[in-house]
């Protein structure tokens, strides 16, 4: 049975959707580090919210742990680059509180027009503050949101409703869905320059660190009013608070923030600034959305492979998986082979898809197919850091999808190229079981067992006899003999399946019959 630990505060209803599944979920919030490695020796699984940090320590000392799950969208607590040198799949649920942020986000904007914290606590103290307290109206002005994912989008659409003119910058927006959002899609100087209220909802990046920033604000409109709900960081604190002093910022309100709580900012105190603790995600809808998510992405992936909304590899619905799995296992095979016959530095890579199989997801028979290329000669590799490994190897890799005309209705080529030859591989499937039909341009049909031989050899007589005879003489049973030539008399390849391993010495008999060029033995696990 499959176990998970649920590290933070998470609905009850998570529980029972990993038992429904046949899944054993313990519940242990408040861990430290060594205490959560301890714990985490004999789980599968790990779900996390905020507070618990999955540390690169934790992560390479869980060698049993296969999948990481954060109940929300940030995973800064998460050490990503970990997770994917060690094979550890990361989810996140960046759907389930996309509502309630925005929602917040939207709040903040208008507390900010109407001084609303403020008029409260005034009035509290029994204070009547009337002609003191002015605000300004939302209509017809601009609101400039600055990334227009799906937390972007939901607040301009909700903001349009208020009668904002809204001005969006995203890199990865397109013109279409702007339009189709109703928005301007600007660059961000402009964006500064135009804008009455400005919004953030972009993740936290190198390239976003401090987005509004001392130079930011000097591009600003005088009494521009800024909102931030998105991470720490994307706003310079020690910028704002000068800048909400000088009255260049008119106020500002932020939900998040670079230190967690902000025990000891120099934001607090700070007059007409709104503060809140990280509360954009916290509403009843939203915790049961994302803790309902996380347990039946968490159940998918560990019964049946699926992969939904990772953030450090492929995703892959259950139905996708079903289709795609078959693949998965001809692509294991293609890289093992010629990962295994590669005796020099690799160059590059190109991998074709040609027919059914470029119409599919190849992301992940991208990946396999480079993981099982490497792996017999590289250590620390897998399935979701192998594009990276072969990358900071210098390794060039491409892909080509095309429909071109072919006798199979889908088909797989891998082309390996190193200093001294190329050498390319070609499987189908057949009624769902992997195939291997070209082997360095020679057509052949071949299915792979546990145990192969493959020979590349001058195709004249002697050779079959010869081979043969040291197969015999050592014992080793034939299951399939399959040849291919380019030509007669030219070069030729057998594969040919045994029924069990075959040693190094008689590898080297079988180098040895005049005819052989190449001689190796290839091992695959069953398919």
């Amino acid at each position: 049975m499959f176990k998970v630990l649920i590290a933070d505060k998470l609905s009850e209803e998570a529980v029972r959707i990993f038992s429904d599944n046949g899944i054993e979920a313990i519940v242990k919030n408040g861990l430290d580090e060594s205490a959560l490695i301890e714990e985490l020796q004999d789980y599968d699984g790990l779900v996390v919210r905020s507070a618990t940090k999955a540390t690169k320590k934790v992560i390479e000392s869980c060698k049993k742990l296969k999948v990481i799950g954060r109940a929300g969208i940030g995973v800064d607590n998460i050490d990503l680059e970990a997770a994917t040198n060690n094979g550890k799949v990361v989810m996140n649920t960046p759907f389930g509180n996309s509502i309630t942020t925005a929602e917040h986000a939207i709040t903040l904007l208008l507390s900010t027009a109407r001084q609303i914290p403020f008029a409260s606590q005034t009035t509290h103290a029994g204070k009547w503050e009337k002609s003191s307290i002015k605000g300004i109206e939302v209509t017809g002005k601009y609101l400039g949101v600055i990334g227009c994912g799906n937390i972007g989008s939901i607040v301009a659409q909700r903001a349009l409703g208020l009668q904002f003119k809204v001005l969006a910058f995203d890199p990865f927006l397109q013109d279409k869905k702007a339009e189709e959002l109703g928005v301007e899609k600007v660059s961000l100087d402009d964006l500064f320059k135009r804008s009455d209220f400005i919004t953030l909802h972009t993740p936290l990046t190198e390239k976003t660190k401090n987005i509004i920033g001392k130079e930011s604000f000097s591009k600003m409109k005088k009494g521009v009013r800024i909102v931030n709900c998105a991470r720490g960081g994307l706003v310079d604190e020690d910028a704002l608070k000068e800048n909400l002093e000088s009255g260049q910022v008119a106020s500002a309100a932020l939900d998040v923030f670079v230190n967690e709580p902000p025990k000891d900012s120099s934001l607090l105190g700070t007059k007409n600034l709104i503060l809140t603790p990280h509360l954009g995600a916290s509403t009843t809808e939203a915790q049961e959305k994302v803790a309902l998510q996380i347990a039946e992405q968490i159940s998918d992936y560990l019964k049946t492979g699926a992969i939904m909304n990772a953030v450090n590899t492929f995703s892959l619905t259950a139905k996708e998986y079903t289709s795609v799995k078959p693949y998965l296992s001809l692509c294991s095979q293609l890289g093992g082979f010629a990962g295994q016959l590669t005796e020099n530095a690799i160059k590059s890579i190109q991998v074709e898809f040609e027919g059914q199989a470029s119409e599919i997801n190849t992301q992940p028979l991208l990946q396999t197919i480079i993981y099982s290329l490497l792996k017999p000669t590289m250590d620390n590799i897998n399935v979701i850091n192998s594009i990276l490994v072969a990358k900071s190897k210098s390794i060039e890799i491409s892909e080509v999808k095309h429909q071109k005309q072919s006798e199979y209705q889908t088909c797989i080529k891998l082309t390996v190229t190193t200093d001294k030859q190329n050498r390319s591989v070609s499987g189908t499937l057949f009624a769902g079981k992997p195939r291997i039909v070209e082997v360095k341009g020679i057509e052949i049909d071949a299915g792979l067992s546990a145990h192969n031989l493959y020979i590349s050899n001058e195709d004249k007589p002697g050779f079959i006899r010869d081979l043969s005879k040291v197969l015999a003489d050592n014992k080793i049973n034939i299951g399939t003999f399959n040849l291919g030539r380019k030509k007669s008399g030219g070069e030729a390849v057998a594969l040919i399946s045994t029924d069990s391993e075959i040693e190094k010495t008689v590898i080297e008999s079988i180098k040895k019959i005049p005819l052989v060029i190449q001689a190796k033995y290839l091992s695959f696990n069953e398919q």
